[in-house]
């Protein structure tokens, strides 16, 4: 959309060479490309500001199609015009019938891609070389990544759930830097002098440090700014959600301290559902990702915080409130800690094998857990979905291969490689100078039965319906992603065998979502997508897709008017004792618990 043909043209013998520049430490090209890109981003933000005061004639029959992947490149700036004359009333076609008038409409799409464009102007020198080395990994492998000094502190903060800071959730709205929620527990919360929608100004470093305006900057320059080492103070210029920007902004003093992100932290709920004139109360535990505090743990920190010490808290918990059985909601979990996959399913099994992993010399290795006991011996499953990948996928395979608990959802992401961290500073000939971090895979995981789960992942026990195609997300579908193979299965001891009770829980899950009309919609659902993703090109006749909006907006309605006269799922939030009934919003969470009723029920024939 915004390069011509003779642009690609002119880098084409670029294709041979980036390779060899790259080892010969020459970076220069991807420069060049981005120069032009900035070039071609300025024109087309100046088409788009001049096109969008001619308006549009709705009453045209003529179609767009967004998709280009396979579409050739434009030959010359008037059809590259015309490409984008289609693309701009496509999008202000969306807006009309959205509901907003022509002035917002303009107003609106004017905003967006001015702020496309500050965002790419605002691109340094060390964002494009990112931009390249992760571009150039990705290419051999999908997994392989170069992180920024920036963006290494950024993952080590998602590893360890804390931060030094004031405990501010921020974003950039048009040139100012808007709080979006203070995190309960930090400075910010404790002082109670800075709120969601207030704005910072300005950021001052210590008690007399001179205040520099942020106006116009980029999100994560701010950020940096205002984080800063536990016990220091930081002053921030804000105005207030309520004032103008004409107003005179108020300075405040935060001393900056370790916030911890409990919003990504493991949870847990009580579900109780009908089976059979039984009523069974399942604990819900909903883990976000595979997070440990490295740092903490090194140091020797008793407290140190990760999934699986919060999870054995909450399995005491549940304990104590008698559930009859748990479900590992692990479903949008994308991975993290080897360590803490392993040490998690040590808490559901006695001692032996977790995971095999082959590294890149041929040599294999066993993960053990080496602990006998096994915190929690009830009823269990976990439910996953097409996103659960890496440590998700390790935990499930072996909940799987060791029989101690039902898979349930839909294939795993197939996410079977182990990567590790290299820490480029020590390659730099100056002291304190940051260079950023190396992820490269190294190894691949494999199952205790000697299967990978690169590329296949885990494969449910009790299937969901699901509108994702392996073959165009997951594993299977990166083109320079590994293959899946196997090697021999490791020595264990089963803890049981579910397979015997798969066929009637099977028939039961598949007889109640033929009648369960929430699942009715979601088979609607993955027909109308399929048939969306068919769909190659879009009428830009207003009369043509008012009717289609007409027909959606009938069908959601009717939609709303039946699910008032369903069954609500009840919910016991943490320690209460009294139900609350709420808005069935998530059918696959129930029927997981209609299928553990059904196991405990089987089990007790």
């Amino acid at each position: 959309m915004y390069f011509l043909k003779s642009d690609i043209e002119k880098f084409a013998p670029l294709r041979t060479k980036l390779d060899d520049d790259l080892k010969a430490g020459i970076v220069n090209p991807p420069y060049e490309i981005f120069n032009v890109y900035k070039k071609r981003i300025n024109s087309r933000t100046k088409f788009v500001l001049n096109r969008l005061q001619k308006g549009f004639d709705f009453d045209i029959d003529e179609y767009y199609v967004p998709d280009r992947k396979d579409s050739q490149w434009v030959a010359d700036s008037t059809k590259l015009d015309d490409l984008w004359r289609k693309r701009l009333k496509y999008e202000a076609l969306n807006l009309k019938l959205a509901g907003k008038k022509w002035d917002k409409v303009v107003e609106t799409l004017s905003k967006r891609y001015k702020n496309y464009q500050k965002a790419i102007l605002q691109y340094k020198a060390g964002d494009v070389f990112e931009l390249f080395l992760n571009s150039f990994a990705e290419s051999v492998d999908p997994h392989s990544n170069y992180f920024s000094p920036r963006d290494s502190e950024n993952f080590d903060i998602r590893m360890k759930l804390s931060l030094e800071g004031i405990g501010a959730q921020l974003r950039t709205d048009n040139d100012y830097t808007k709080v979006v929620k203070i995190i309960p527990g930090g400075p910010a919360y404790k002082s109670d002098l800075l709120h969601a929608d207030d704005r910072i100004v300005a950021v001052g470093q210590g008690e007399k440090g001179d205040l520099v305006d942020v106006i116009g900057w980029r999100i994560d320059d701010v950020v940096q700014l205002i984080r800063g080492k536990k016990g220091t103070v930081v002053r921030l210029a804000i105005l207030k959600a309520e004032e103008g920007t004409d107003a005179l902004p108020d300075t405040i003093s935060l001393v900056r301290d370790k916030v911890k992100l409990e919003g990504q932290a493991a949870k847990k709920e009580v579900i109780e559902i009908d089976e059979e004139n039984h009523r069974f109360k399942l604990g819900v535990i909903k883990i976000p990702s595979f997070y440990i505090d490295f740092d903490a743990k090194r140091k020797g920190d008793k407290n140190y915080r990760s999934t699986t010490r919060d999870v054995y808290r909450l399995l005491q918990e549940l304990k104590q409130e008698k559930v009859d059985g748990i479900i590992i909601d692990l479903r949008n979990n994308g991975g993290g800690s080897l360590e803490e996959a392993i040490s998690l399913t040590g808490l559901f099994i006695k001692k032996g094998p977790i995971v095999q992993v082959r590294n890149s010399n041929g040599s294999i290795q066993e993960d053990d857990d080496p602990d006998s006991s096994i915190i929690y011996k009830g009823a269990l499953g976990v439910l996953v979905n097409r996103f659960s990948a890496s440590a998700s996928e390790i935990f499930s395979a072996a909940i799987q291969d060791y029989g101690r608990g039902l898979i349930i959802g839909e294939q795993t992401y197939g996410k079977g490689t182990v990567q590790n961290l290299i820490n480029l500073d020590r390659f730099l000939p100056i002291s304190g100078a940051k260079a950023g971090e190396l992820k490269l895979t190294i190894a691949k995981f494999y199952r205790i039965t000697g299967s990978s789960t690169q590329n296949l992942g885990v494969i449910p026990d009790v299937k969901m319906p699901s509108s994702i195609d392996p073959s165009e997300y997951g594993e299977s579908a990166n083109p320079s992603a590994l293959k899946w193979d196997k090697i021999s299965p490791a020595k264990y001891q089963k803890y049981g065998d579910l397979t015997p009770y798969l066929p009637e829980l099977i028939k039961l899950h598949n007889e109640r979502i033929k009648s369960e009309p929430e699942f009715q919609y979601i088979f609607e659902d993955i027909a109308q997508y399929k048939e969306r993703k068919k769909k190659k090109r879009y009428s830009l006749l207003e009369s043509v897709r008012k009717k289609e909006k007409e027909k959606n907006e009938a069908k959601r309605k009717a939609r709303e008017e039946a699910r008032k006269k369903f069954t609500k799922l009840k919910v016991i939030e943490k320690g209460e004792t009294k139900t609350k009934d709420l808005k069935i919003d998530d059918p696959r969470l129930e029927e997981s618990g209609h299928i553990i009723s059904d196991l405990i029920l089987e089990i007790r024939k």
